[in-house]
């Protein structure tokens, strides 16, 4: 596939670099030679210097032999036009586009091949937003992902020394759960390793557990795995921005909601666009302000302002002064593994959230939605099981019989509205939703060709 990435930005970079390890034909296209010489330096892949929605650029990148085109650029405007030109020049196949700007994605009828022929629109604050609402309402949560329309999920979650499954073997959480309720533990991190998860293995303190199950059973599986809390209501938002103020909008109608806005006109806007929330206009770093609007009483502060900086900072004076959980906002990918310690619970990367949604329309083998882990380390992949068993490498057979690639697993099967989690005799049928936990990038080819169907001849 030959594929055509314009923006060498942070999302971007984390594309080609996530897409260059595999099989494809990569070009960025960026009007910054310096990037693209860096990028060069440390990926296979070709770079073409020139404005992204220009024809001349677009044809010296290849757009006229490109199966896909996703144009990632800091302009809305830029991606829009690029979409439309190829589109109209060279009848490229799939168009992808980044689109910021609220008052585009309030009309969506701008979308289309009458107007502006975007096959795909991404919206990375939107995506974000609803990163952060899952992680809201599950406390302790990590991750929490949601395949066929919400029905499964996959949650990620730190184990602690005094959670009920530490020591214990994997296959003790069956016995632990009550009765109608299953999971299933997809993978395990220990020091930033993978472990496949077997029946015997110990889960041990500071590994991160991603499981799945039913949307429903989630709450009660996570109380086998560490002692949770209930969702919290009281909710601190630190930055008024789009993420910010979308989020207030949306909690506010069962949290109690305060928001911090510097800029004293943008923080009159927002609280012009809410019912109940509260606007606050003042520094999210201010130990004064943190203290007199209840910090030790706060059950979630999130830090999402534009400036990494200033995010880690205040989620760390939050954390010290008593805040029970704090999700920060981090766009520079370096800083992300550096600041999830004790001080700061969740780092929200939005270039690891949109690279997973911009993967879901790239990968092949009836894969409908691809999320990223891990920092593009890991995937985890919902596939429909199309075909007869003369056709299909996994219909009719049994999980244990499935040749999986090394450091697969298969968490579970949704069969329209039923949830069945993945034990080793359960038989995959046609239409079948399966969720695979894939840890090492490299098996991602061998999935997407276990989920092809073959053609048979008689």
């Amino acid at each position: 596939m030959q594929i055509i990435i314009l923006g060498a930005g942070q999302v971007g970079t984390g594309m080609a670099r996530s897409l260059s390890a595999e099989d494809f034909d990569i070009t960025v296209v960026d009007t910054d030679p310096e990037r693209l010489r860096e990028l060069q330096e440390k990926l296979d892949i070709r770079t073409v210097l020139g404005h992204a929605a220009h024809p001349e650029t677009l044809i010296r990148a290849g757009i006229e032999d490109a199966d896909l085109l996703i144009a990632l650029t800091n302009s809305d405007e830029t991606n829009m036009v690029a979409c439309q030109v190829a589109y109209s020049l060279f009848n490229t196949p799939t168009k992808v586009a980044r689109v910021r700007a609220s008052d585009y994605l309030a009309h969506p009828e701008l979308f289309n091949r009458e107007n502006t022929p975007i096959d795909v629109l991404i919206s990375p604050e939107g995506l974000v937003t609803d990163h952060i609402q899952r992680l809201i309402d599950y406390p302790g949560a990590l991750q929490v992902l949601d395949f066929a329309d919400g029905r499964a999920q996959l949650v990620g979650t730190r184990a602690f020394h005094d959670g009920p499954l530490v020591g214990h073997e994997l296959r003790a959480l069956r016995d632990k759960l009550p009765s109608g309720v299953d999971a299933r533990v997809a993978a395990i991190f220990r020091n930033d390793e993978p472990i496949i998860p077997e029946g015997d293995t110990v889960i041990e303190v500071d590994d991160t557990v991603f499981f799945l199950a039913a949307r429903n059973d989630i709450p009660v599986v996570m109380r086998e795995l560490r002692r949770m809390s209930e969702p919290g209501h009281r909710i601190l938002l630190a930055g008024g921005g789009n993420i910010g103020a979308s989020l207030a909008r949306r909690l506010e109608r069962s949290h109690h909601v305060k928001l911090i806005e510097r800029d004293p006109v943008r923080a009159e806007r927002i609280a012009e666009d809410l019912d109940t929330a509260i606007v606050l206009v003042g520094d999210c770093a201010d130990e004064d302000l943190l203290h007199e609007e209840g910090i030790d009483e706060t059950d979630v502060y999130c830090a999402l302002t534009n400036d990494d900086e200033a995010n880690i900072l205040s989620s760390m004076l939050a954390k010290r002064m008593g805040a029970d959980k704090v999700i920060t906002l981090i766009n520079r990918p370096a800083y992300v593994d550096l600041v999830e310690s004790d001080r700061i619970d969740v780092a929200v990367s939005p270039q690891q959230v949109t690279i997973g949604a911009l993967l879901t329309h790239i990968r092949k083998g009836h894969m409908v939605r691809v999320h990223s882990l891990r920092r593009g380390a890991a995937e985890a992949i919902e596939a429909v099981a199309h075909g007869t068993p003369g056709q299909s490498k996994v219909v009719g057979k049994r999980i244990e019989e499935i040749d999986l690639p090394p450091a697969t697993t298969i968490g579970g099967i949704i069969r329209g509205e039923e949830v069945i989690i993945a034990h080793h005799d359960v038989v995959i049928e046609t239409d079948d939703h399966v969720v695979l936990f894939v840890a090492d990038q490299r098996s991602i080819r061998r999935v997407e060709r276990l989920f092809a169907v073959e053609a048979v001849f008689v």
